[in-house]
């Protein structure tokens, strides 16, 4: 019989996410730490938006924060950072990788279509 040791984030009484290593599991809940303070930051602002919209934006603005805080220095959309072989690539490597979440799978589908890479949320 073998022990395995899995960190799960739970956040308001409700599994999130599990990982195999501690590091990610931190990373992933500084993620959600940033998504919550996005959300507040958009229900406080004058802009009028029902709470859902708010946390799912709030949630794609954390998880780009490279591509946020990209934006904030230059003003500028990030270049492709991939060629178009890397691209075929990452294309099949995504295939290969388990995907329960279909919006995930939708995301991963886009960033490879619009030669961004992005990384996959794993169960």
């Amino acid at each position: 019989m073998a022990v395995e040791t899995k960190f799960v984030v739970v956040r308001k009484g409700e599994e999130k996410m599990t990982f195999a290593n501690k590091k990610e599991a931190d990373a992933y809940d500084k993620m959600l730490d940033m998504a919550d303070a996005f959300t507040d930051w958009l229900l406080q602002s004058e802009i009028e938006i029902d709470e859902v919209l708010a946390e799912n934006i709030a949630l794609h603005l954390a998880e780009q924060k490279d591509t946020v805080q990209h934006i904030l220095r230059t003003s500028k959309l990030p270049e492709a950072e991939t060629a178009p072989a890397d691209v075929k690539a990452d294309a099949e490597t995504a295939e290969e990788t388990p995907v329960e979440d279909a919006d995930v799978a939708e995301h991963t589908e886009d960033a490879v279509k619009t030669k961004k890479v992005r990384a996959i949320k794993a169960a």
